[in-house]
């Protein structure tokens, strides 16, 4: 049984703002370590429920936040960016189930931090349904047919998650006050509700069947200004739709889509003036 494991920062216990979530800022050093044994947790519990192997994918900002020394020993890393399928690299059908960890809600959705990908991005549409990280991610694995076992992060990420995936299994390890204030569990306790989700989750995984995407899916990225969509629309096969701030993108596949909405993204980040 091979486990993947996606973590992410923002939803992680204790975390409320981006002094924790941005290396350059004070709290962040603390917060990489929380995240380090927030992983540790579900890969343990992993192993205990008879995983052979875990691979561990570090799923934000940089890509290098977790602490390659202080990981499980029996996990594999992978660490650093630029990755083709970003917060999902290297899950495949090989795979008997994933893990999403540390997980926030989409942009304009109460939770802490939420946002989807980059601040300049206000909605992603796949055809009609409205997807942030956690439900673009949840069908690249299912374009993979694995399933996505366990979605830990504040209670948005997990109320978004109960939404989208029948039978997911959810922990919520803080809940939003307000977008930058959460009232929390103590580390030690919310490793071991992930360890107590994560058995959980191995023991239901027949009953949480892949999120399949649409066929010829057609992706529509809204972002908060022209400029950004300007921007995002210099890529080939993309165009605005008028009188709008979208972005459209008809792909012949998830896959293609997620990696057209990467570098939409990075091409909106472009942006000086907002």
């Amino acid at each position: 049984m091979k486990i993947f494991v996606s973590v992410d920062m923002e939803g992680i216990t204790a975390l409320p703002d981006e002094t924790f979530v941005d290396s350059q800022r004070l709290n962040y050093e603390r917060a990489r370590r929380i995240m380090t044994q927030e992983a540790n947790a579900i890969v343990s519990a992993a192993l205990e429920k008879g995983a052979d192997e875990v691979l561990v994918n570090d799923s934000h900002s940089s890509m290098n936040n977790l602490l390659a020394e202080e990981l499980h020993p029996d996990a594999e890393l992978i660490t650093g960016s630029v990755k083709p399928l970003s917060m999902v690299q290297s899950l495949d059908s090989t795979y008997t189930g994933a893990v999403f960890a540390g997980y926030h809600a989409r942009a304009g959705q109460p939770g802490v931090m939420s946002h989807t990908m980059i601040y300049g991005v206000r909605n992603i549409y796949i055809n009609d349904t409205a997807v942030g990280e956690l439900g673009f991610n949840a069908y690249v694995a299912g374009h993979y047919g694995v399933p996505v076992l366990m979605v830990a992060g504040d209670d948005g990420a997990c109320r978004e998650a109960e939404l989208l995936i029948p039978h997911v299994v959810t922990a919520a390890v803080k809940q939003s006050i307000s977008r930058s204030c959460v009232r929390t569990l103590h580390p030690l306790k919310a490793q071991e509700l992930l360890k107590q989700k994560m058995a959980e989750a191995l023991e239901k995984r027949d009953l949480i069947q892949p999120l399949v995407a649409p066929e010829n899916p057609v992706m529509r990225i809204e972002f908060t200004n022209y400029g950004e969509a300007e921007w995002a629309a210099m890529m080939p096969g993309c165009r605005i739709e008028e009188g709008t701030t979208i972005v459209r993108y008809e792909a012949k596949d998830i896959i293609e889509a997620y990696r057209a909405m990467l570098v939409m993204t990075e091409l909106a980040m472009q942006t000086k003036f907002c």
